[in-house]
């Protein structure tokens, strides 16, 4: 159809080149474009359901308890804090800091083994705590190496504070007690 024929014939649209949509290409194209979006749907639903059961993982949940201290054998108050960390949580968490207005210094540390069986300790800058899994610091793992403002007595409590790459702050208590008790 022409540009002519198209003004003459005002109910019928012009198309170009003499190509007419019939209902064989109109289906054709239908079938085309339902496959893509048939499988768009699927992973959606898929993704959708595996979420709501759980299976994609859910944030962090942090939880702290048995807060420890060591009373310090020397004058200096150079000593050892322990937490146990629960991570409920379906993603990974790092333990990245520790602080408390009753330490003059607070440093994550790690025991590392030596051929010989003798032991060191060795900074680090963070401890993981896995999803799903528990980190329970102890003298033969990772531990808090705090230098204690003033002179601390067995039964009293300390305020910490914990602080993780993904989840909030975490406000706890550790009590002093005698290593090995």
């Amino acid at each position: 159809m022409t540009k002519d024929s198209a003004m003459k014939n005002p109910g019928r649209p012009a198309v170009a080149d003499g190509w007419t949509p019939s209902r064989r290409r109109l289906r054709e194209g239908l079938v085309a474009a339902l496959a893509p979006l048939t499988a768009c749907c699927v992973a959606l639903g898929g993704l959708t359901a595996w979420t709501a059961t759980g299976a994609a993982g859910s944030p962090p949940r942090i939880e702290v308890g048995d807060g420890r201290v060591f009373v310090p054998y020397n004058s200096e108050g150079n000593t050892a804090a322990f937490f146990r960390i629960v991570n409920n949580g379906g993603v990974d968490d790092r333990l990245v800091a520790v602080t408390s207005a009753a330490v003059d210094s607070a440093m994550l540390s790690r025991h590392v083994r030596h051929d010989g069986g003798a032991g060191s300790m060795r900074m680090i800058g963070s401890a993981g705590v896995p999803a799903g899994r528990t980190l329970t610091m102890s003298a033969n793992t990772v531990d808090v190496m705090v230098k204690l403002k003033g002179h601390r007595q067995v039964g009293e409590t300390l305020p910490f504070v914990l602080h993780f790459r993904h989840s909030d702050p975490i406000e706890t208590v550790a009590v002093m007690v005698r290593p090995g008790g």
